[in-house]
């Protein structure tokens, strides 16, 4: 060390960082952290160097492919190799703008050869060139690129709306078809339990009157067998006189007839009786009944 020419000064450098010391303007050396002891006025402490990973933000605006305007932010985080500190302290003038810089060609021309959606989803391939480029060609001036991140890509809010409106009609358009869908199913099992119920109603009315049928068919065997000299013929004869009286002083306590109201369900014995004593009489055909 030179001999001192003047007082000693102290000077305290932080763990974070890194001191240089210059003698009468000339580059002397490095002081590490810790209680330096400095030769004033000759020797003084020109600067500084962090020694942390710092971070950067740089808005850059650009557009697409296809002519839509987009603010985008990257974070560039960076820090400068404790052996490269002479060449990152006096080779470059300001090395925050020298980064923007770099930055700003690499976002403006990549960007313009993407669209919009593409852009959003190529967020990933322009932080790498960011950062390739940067590597490239800080390393040389002793800064060390950690990362670089697209923070941020933010259209025009003109833009916004009408992607939001675009995705709100896809969004609604698939509503409408499952709607629909829902509506369909519901009709199809509807008509399915119509056509079961008509034909469970079906199973139901032949049934009964299968079982009308046999039980005529019963009483006339049982009548014949109990009283001597009656036919089948006598039988039926009074069966349908009996069932003739019970189908008129039905349809006289009723306040209208089944045609005046339809609304009124007559029941089947009395239509049966009634269409035996119509055909009987000859009124109606015989192959109704077949």
């Amino acid at each position: 060390m030179a001999e001192c020419q003047g007082c000693l000064c102290f000077q305290c450098v932080t763990t974070s960082e890194i001191g240089i010391i210059e003698r009468c303007g000339r580059y002397e050396r490095l002081a590490p952290p810790g209680l330096r002891c400095v030769c004033w006025p000759l020797e003084t402490v020109a600067g500084r160097i962090s020694r942390r990973i710092q971070q950067l933000d740089v808005a850059c605006e650009t557009k697409t492919s296809d002519n839509v305007f987009l603010n985008v932010i990257i974070s560039v985080q960076y820090k400068v190799k404790e052996e490269y500190v002479y060449e990152a302290f006096y080779v470059l003038n300001d090395p925050s703008e020298q980064i923007k810089s770099y930055v700003y060609d690499v976002v403006r021309s990549t960007l313009p050869l993407l669209t919009l959606d593409k852009a959003f989803e190529s967020k990933e391939m322009v932080a790498q060139s960011v950062k390739r480029e940067l590597s490239g060609v800080m390393s040389e001036y002793g800064f060390v690129i950690h990362n670089a991140l697209v923070t941020d890509i933010s259209p025009d809010g003109r833009v916004k709306a009408a992607m939001n409106e675009i995705n709100a009609s896809k969004r609604l358009k698939e509503a409408a078809f499952e709607k629909a869908e829902g509506e369909k199913i519901l009709l199809v099992k509807s008509a399915e339990a119509q056509a079961e119920s008509k034909y469970l109603s079906g199973v139901g009315v032949a049934r009964q009157r299968k079982a009308i049928v046999d039980g005529l068919r019963d009483s006339i065997s049982q009548f014949s067998g109990n009283v001597k000299g009656s036919t089948p013929k006598d039988v039926i004869d009074l069966l349908l006189l009996t069932q003739y009286f019970y189908a008129t002083g039905y349809v006289g306590t009723q306040r209208g007839t089944a045609q005046s109201s339809p609304k009124k369900e007559v029941p089947l014995v009395v239509l049966f009786a009634t269409g035996c004593c119509r055909r009987r009489r000859g009124e109606i055909s015989t192959d109704l009944f077949i």
